[in-house]
């Protein structure tokens, strides 16, 4: 700009030689005058804080602008269970012991007591009348279980899987109840001795109202979704029937989201995980785009870039569709910027003079550069009005 206002001073005195100062001065100070470098200046971050205020205002916490801006690239969405889908509170709905369920549920209520994990906290609270029984060389096993022992005998409470990982033995009819089990979505913690299983418990989590809905806004925006568990495959694979989830993936270790997420990223997708537990805190570390509901664990919403605070999965497609608006005004913000520059710069120059014999006074040129940042600033504020 300083280069064309010099340029239009020399082109008045060449050009022009009787009154060639007089004009070369005044287009000189227009084109400075009217250019406007604060509108192009003002035209991302005012779209910018204009979109994380609405996101605010919408139970959405965006922590910086470069999440705002990479949410709208996302292809791939990947929905923890536990937390996420679901309200976060499973309950004891049935049980199942083999003999003597009074000493099984106190060895079962206190490993459990041990464990920071939500169903032990939920076996806990449905045994807390159970007496309390000493347990040494007690060891959590990270997204499987816990052991200890209890009166000189190991037990081990974890999946089914682990159960069977561990050669432990099920009876028949042990079998048929956790089938049906199994058929009713319900998530099955077992306990077993060194060699037989003998408590199985049943518990069940309910789906937040909003998840279904949630996860359609999010394949109507053209994003593939992905649902990951712990649980076994019969219940992750009925959860993500209920949701209308594209793809689940079940029996997943904490690192095993990780490495998933890596993988949908070495395919060249963008993905985003939203998670609430600690065991997610790695995925969302590795993903382009990481959400953590607000209701989850301090350790999740530090990693994440975004924080749903209302815990309602419906304010997902809701910040995707406000960094598409986000993305969109700043583009406009910057157009209309530099085709105002385009125009009005020339015109300050004097290139209507010898047409129509039209000189830009400075005052009205100072008041157009006004209007052009004003302009920038009213439609960054457009933007974030009506529904998203």
């Amino acid at each position: 700009i300083i280069g064309m206002a010099l340029l239009s001073l020399a082109a008045w005195l060449v050009l022009s030689p009787d009154n060639g100062l007089t004009h070369g001065l005044i287009a000189m100070v227009s084109v400075l005058v009217i250019a406007c470098p604060c509108s192009l200046g003002l035209a991302t971050p005012t779209a910018i804080i204009v979109g994380m205020g609405r996101g605010a205002n919408n139970g959405i916490l965006i922590k910086d602008a470069t999440c705002l801006e990479t949410a709208r690239r996302i292809d791939c969405v990947l929905l923890d269970k536990t937390g996420t889908l679901t309200i976060g509170h499973p309950e004891v709905v049935d049980t199942h012991f083999a003999q003597d369920n009074g000493r099984l549920a106190a060895v079962l209520c206190a490993l459990e007591h041990r464990s920071e994990h939500p169903l032990a906290e939920a076996i806990c609270q449905h045994f807390k009348g159970a007496e309390p029984v000493e347990v040494t060389h007690f060891a959590a096993l990270p997204g499987n279980g816990v052991e200890g022992v209890v009166d000189g005998q190991h037990f081990l409470i974890g999946s089914t899987t682990l159960m069977q990982d561990k050669k432990r033995i099920f009876t028949t009819a042990q079998h048929k109840v956790i089938d049906s089990w199994l058929h009713k979505a319900y998530t099955i913690v077992a306990m077993a001795d060194e060699q037989h299983v003998g408590a199985r418990v049943a518990l069940n989590d309910e789906l937040k109202s909003t998840s279904a809905k949630a996860v359609s806004e999010l394949k109507a925006l053209g994003i593939s979704t992905y649902m990951l568990t712990g649980d076994n495959e019969a219940t992750a694979a009925a959860v993500a029937a209920q949701v209308g989830a594209d793809h689940y993936v079940a029996r997943m270790l904490p690192a095993d989201k990780a490495d998933f997420v890596k993988g949908l990223q070495a395919a060249g997708h963008q993905v985003a995980m939203v998670g609430d537990g600690i065991n997610d805190s790695a995925a969302l570390a590795q993903a382009d785009l990481s959400v953590a509901m607000g209701r989850g664990s301090d350790i999740a919403i530090d990693t994440a870039m975004m924080t749903l605070l209302t815990s309602d999965l419906m304010r997902l497609p809701q910040a995707i569709r406000l960094s598409n608006r986000t993305v969109r005004t700043i583009k406009e913000n910057l157009f209309w910027a530099f085709f105002y520059n385009v125009v009005s710069v020339p015109i300050a120059a004097g290139v209507l003079y010898p047409v129509c014999g039209f000189m830009l006074n400075p005052m009205i040129a100072g008041a157009a550069m006004a209007l052009s940042s004003v302009s920038v600033v009213a439609n960054s504020l457009r933007s974030g009005m009506g529904k998203l």
